[in-house]
């Protein structure tokens, strides 16, 4: 499985030889020894966040080495690296079968979808609802199987985390997500073969498992009471996607 520690606000997920899919910052397949996600500090506004990575890693000793080849991405030396408000300190895991899940929760700047929109038009919200930069929450995950993923197969497994990722929250805080939600999909070429993630095979379903899992107990590290921000709350940031889309037949 993958050897998690966490370091000067970065978690690191080591595996030797593993394959890399993320959403996230300079995302895209990667090879490479370990993805990290890593905690920004408030009012946080760097731009140049290769650099950035790089101090990071360095202030916490996991600097170098990483990366062993990258296909689509301009910085081809460099592992996946998600960025996040939330502290570390509330990173949780949840391992069942092949699949192990780390979950960082932070719902400061959710992202609703109504199904009765009120026509407002378009996403209403704060001033710049796309800054990710200056957005202090963020639900980052970082899913990872032992088994070899077919290209479609890892694929998928990122819509299977975040599916499982939107129901958990919504059951929980009544939100399905933020603005700047991200996912990483880790496999292991040598594993044994998987050509499908969906939710009725031993990945899919493992990996909803640990998602939802792993996403519940951040989600009560960071807030113990049950006060999250949500539709009802007050939260600091956040969209309301209100414009309804022309609906015809093909």
């Amino acid at each position: 499985m993958f050897d998690a520690t966490v370091s000067e606000g970065v978690l690191r997920l080591h595996r030797p030889e593993t394959r890399w899919l993320s959403t996230g910052w300079n995302g895209g397949r990667a090879r490479a020894t370990a993805g990290y996600n890593v905690t920004v500090p408030e009012g946080f506004d760097r731009t140049d966040l290769g650099a950035y990575r790089d101090e990071r890693l360095a202030r916490a000793g996991f600097g170098g080495g990483d990366a062993t080849g990258r296909d689509d991405a301009p910085d081809r030396d460099a592992p996946p690296t998600l960025f996040t408000g939330v502290s570390m300190d509330h990173a949780r895991g949840a391992r069942l079968g092949p699949v192990v899940a780390y979950a960082t929760v932070g719902l400061s700047n959710p992202a609703m979808l109504p199904m009765e929109p009120a026509g407002a038009g378009g996403s209403r919200g704060s001033a710049d609802a796309t800054d990710r930069s200056e957005r202090p929450g963020t639900v980052n995950l970082i899913v990872g199987a032992t088994r070899r993923l077919a290209p479609g197969a890892a694929a998928n497994l990122v819509a299977v985390a975040a599916e499982a990722k939107a129901a958990t929250l919504l059951a929980t805080a009544g939100v399905p997500g933020t603005t700047s939600d991200a996912v990483v999909v880790a496999d292991d070429p040598t594993g044994e073969p998987a050509e499908f993630s969906g939710s009725a095979t031993a990945v899919g379903a493992a990996a909803r498992a640990c998602v939802r899992d792993a996403v519940r107990a951040s989600l009560r590290s960071r807030y113990p009471d049950g006060d999250v921000p949500g539709p009802a709350g007050d939260a600091e940031h956040g969209v309301v996607t209100d414009e309804r889309a022309e609906v015809f037949d093909p």
